[in-house]
């Protein structure tokens, strides 16, 4: 399932009224002989899933046929929620700035949201719980301990607030960005992937733990790869404290949660007995096997380093190697594999080459053997010389002149036709009532912002280079992989653009628009006079140039003037970005051309 939001929260298998900022405090130090503690259930909800089924019960146990008795999972009982979730609905505002959307979870006594930040024209997510609730505190208290970690690998938490009887945790949304749930559902990652997923995340929770900053909840959903390849972080202490999970061990918890992940990527399997985040647990009653005895051609060292991360549960390492106890011995184990490269770029062969006319002489080969007596070719015939042919050669010589001459002068005739100026005080055909209208001087734009139907932008902050005259500076998108349609991302079904304001209603005759680079698929619509601040496609009933390919420069006259003040140029499709497989796209400069009748 394509990545819907970065506020998707998971669902909370156990709750625990304890502050997670305190358990945290005895993570300094883990034993390698103590158990695993694991924290949550591993089954997953995305917000198309069945939420209800999930909040009433725990998730199944996991691998309990992989490890002993006395290191099975201790997740806290569930907690009976004592207040009840906020009553909200989607255009709601808190602090006069966050704009809900839609409520994408809600259980256990709080909600999560897709929201739009309405002072920066951005989307956010928003958690939401009653200020009374018993997890409350500790919320507010994970939530703005990971806001001072400050670290890009995580998805940033903007603002942590209680007001008017609210508890609300506002963080970055990601819309480019793509689950890790998503990537696996369409098969195993490639060794280069899971080796850069595995050496980022181990990094990352490394520098958390010397923060004292704990995940406990790292599972499918909450790792995210952006469109560069990037993997991000979202949760860190703060689904947890959603849930009132805690653990005695944080930092051997989260090393095995990556240990999962890493073996997850391999094989596309869970590796546990039960199935968990659309992925089939191990078969019964085998225990944890390696990745490579799992699938064929998994990469031997990281299947390796899949078995030391997860030896926390019961099993044994492949080879000698001590197991991974921490995110910071994983990240050292994975810094001594050799660099595990990219897969080489695979190319068509090209066509066979062909010889050219020229080339298929005998100029530089070897000359062959003389051939015979060659028959003479027969003589031409003897030109007309009698005083008939004269007298036709003069008279078709005289008709081409006569031909000549007489196109010279029609083409004389019309060039100073069209020169000749018009009399002022004669009425033209077609000047009345209906008359074509002429391009005239550009209209001065006086707002741009960028076309956002699902809520979420792309590179706001540059949608003025493309109004502002220079055709040097450019509002451009970010590189898609494999999609031209914008990375085929759910949320830009729609694609992208940007919508100018006029400041007032004017009469429109035609536009230019400078794009990026050739190859854009794009369309120019208006919006009726009445209009207020449109925003969604549906609110650009006027089609000024039809959906198609698009060159370096699109650029129309319009046979009638169009009234409006709002106009999009709606982009669909993107060109390739020196790559078959790589696509960005932009807009360099708009220009809205009024109308000026010819004197």
């Amino acid at each position: 399932m394509a990545e819907r939001s970065t506020a998707a929260v998971d669902v909370a298998a156990g709750s625990d009224e304890e502050s997670l900022t305190a358990k945290a405090d005895q993570a300094t130090a883990d034993g390698a002989a103590q158990s695993r503690e694991t924290t949550a259930s591993e089954g997953d909800i995305q917000p198309d899933d069945d939420d209800s089924a999930e909040t009433t019960k725990p998730q199944a146990k996991q691998a309990q046929t992989a490890k002993p008795e006395s290191s099975k999972a201790q997740a806290t009982p569930p907690e009976k929620p004592q207040s009840t979730p906020p009553e909200l609905h989607s255009g709601h505002k808190l602090a006069r700035r966050y704009r809900l959307e839609e409520c994408v979870t809600r259980l256990d006594g709080f909600s999560s949201w897709r929201a739009v930040d309405e002072k920066l024209r951005r989307a956010v997510g928003v958690h939401l719980l009653p200020a009374d609730h018993p997890r409350a505190r500790a919320v507010l208290s994970a939530a703005r301990s990971s806001a001072l970690l400050g670290d890009p690998r995580f998805v940033q938490v903007l603002d942590a607030v209680e007001e008017n009887e609210l508890v609300y945790v506002v963080h970055e949304w990601l819309p480019d960005a793509v689950e890790l749930t998503a990537l696996l559902a369409a098969g195993p990652l490639e060794a280069h992937d899971a080796y850069q997923l595995v050496s980022q995340v181990s990094q990352a929770m490394t520098a958390a733990h010397r923060e004292g900053l704990a995940h406990l909840r790292l599972t499918p959903s909450a790792v995210l790869r952006s469109s560069s390849g990037q993997y991000r972080i979202r949760g860190l202490a703060v689904n947890a404290a959603l849930r009132g999970i805690s653990s005695d061990t944080p930092q051997r918890t989260d090393t095995e949660s990556i240990g999962a992940l890493l073996y997850a990527s391999l094989t596309q399997r869970w590796p546990y007995e039960e199935d968990a985040y659309g992925l089939s647990g191990l078969p019964k009653d085998v225990g944890l096997i390696a990745p490579d005895q799992v699938r064929a051609g998994v990469h031997r060292g990281l299947s390796e380093l899949a078995m030391r991360a997860l030896v926390n549960d019961g099993a044994t390492a492949s080879r000698q190697d001590q197991p991974c106890t921490t995110p910071e011995e994983l990240a050292k184990a994975v810094s001594e594999m050799p660099r595990i490269r990219p897969p080489e770029p695979s190319f068509t062969a090209p066509p066979e080459y062909q010889r050219t006319t020229y080339q298929q002489g005998t100029y530089g080969r070897p000359t062959a053997a003389a051939p015979g007596p060659q028959p003479m070719p027969a003589a031409p015939p003897a030109p007309l010389q009698s005083r008939t042919g004269k007298a036709l050669k003069w008279a078709v010589s005289a008709l081409l002149i006569a031909a000549l001459g007489l196109g010279s002068w029609q083409l004389a005739d019309a060039l100073m036709e069209r020169e000749q100026p018009t009399d002022p005080g004669t009425s033209q055909p077609g000047e009345g009532e209906g008359a074509k209208p002429v391009a005239g001087k550009p209209i001065k734009i006086s707002d741009a912002y960028e076309f956002t139907p699902s809520g979420s932008g792309i590179k706001e902050q540059d949608v003025p280079q493309a109004v502002d005259g220079d055709p040097g500076t450019a509002w451009i998108t970010p590189q898609y992989k494999g999609f031209a349609n914008f990375g085929n991302l759910p949320n830009r079904k729609q694609g992208s653009g940007i919508i100018v304001d006029l400041g007032s209603v004017q009469d429109v005759a035609g536009f230019q628009i400078d794009m990026y680079r050739a190859g854009h698929k794009a369309e120019v619509l208006a919006a009726p006079e009445d209009a207020s601040h449109p925003t969604s496609r549906d609110e650009f009933s006027k089609e000024l140039s039809k959906l198609g390919d698009a060159g370096a420069q699109l650029k129309k006259t319009l046979d009638q003037a169009v009234r409006t003040r709002y106009l999009l140029v709606r982009i669909t499709s993107l060109p390739t970005d020196g790559s078959a497989e790589l696509f960005r796209g932009g807009i360099s400069e708009i220009k809205v051309l009024g109308t000026a009748r010819e004197e």
